[in-house]
């Protein structure tokens, strides 16, 4: 109580800028990829385990690699955690690729999955050639039947630029990340899931 009294005792401007200071920062996605070839799927329900980032690519920050090789945060902020939103991304697109009951862990249904589809990103970050680059292994373990299945990738999607020579913005790399997250459930479906 007493720290409200005394912001009211603020002038006004100071008051305003004060308020200004908490204001949300803006945050950046984009929106999925539509029209995606159907895959056929052996498992009628996939449960996708969230999917495991490294250190920098845990927090909110969107991370690029320069020409040395560092890896640094841009300032902008992604709109979603990152592992929780790609996670998501690809439940949702491989309901789309495979016409199956998908969902993120926790398995929200009463029935056992069939399968686990476990992804493990190493880079997840854009990259001074003007691409967002996903690298890792993702891990296929059915509950019954099928054989288990690990497979390595690498994946660069070109950024989009607004006009020649002007550098991407937060808005374009989030967009490149998502078409790589939808190359990468292509990838599960057609590796991991037939």
């Amino acid at each position: 109580m007493k720290r409200f009294l005394i912001s009211l005792a603020l002038p006004l401007p100071l008051a305003l800028g004060l308020v200004a200071c908490g204001a949300t920062e803006p945050r950046f996605d984009a929106p999925p990829v539509a029209g995606f070839d159907t895959v056929a799927s052996r498992y009628g329900r996939i449960e996708v385990v969230t999917v495991t980032l490294p250190v920098y690519g845990q927090g909110e920050e969107i991370h690029a690699r320069d020409k040395t090789g560092a890896i640094l945060p841009l300032g902008p902020l992604w709109a979603d955690e990152p592992g929780r939103e790609v996670t998501l991304q690809i439940a949702r697109d491989l309901d789309a690729i495979t016409g199956r009951l998908v969902a993120p862990e926790p398995w929200p249904f009463r029935d056992y999955p069939d399968v686990k589809v476990d992804v493990r990103l190493q880079d997840f970050y854009a990259t001074e050639r003007g691409t967002f680059r996903l690298a890792g292994q993702v891990f296929v373990a059915p509950e019954e039947g099928g054989p288990d299945r690990a497979k390595t990738f690498e994946i660069e999607t070109a950024i989009p630029v607004t006009k020649p020579g002007a550098k991407p913005g937060p808005a374009q790399i989030a967009a490149a990340r998502t078409a790589a997250v939808s190359q990468l459930s292509v990838f599960i479906a057609q590796n991991g899931l037939r």
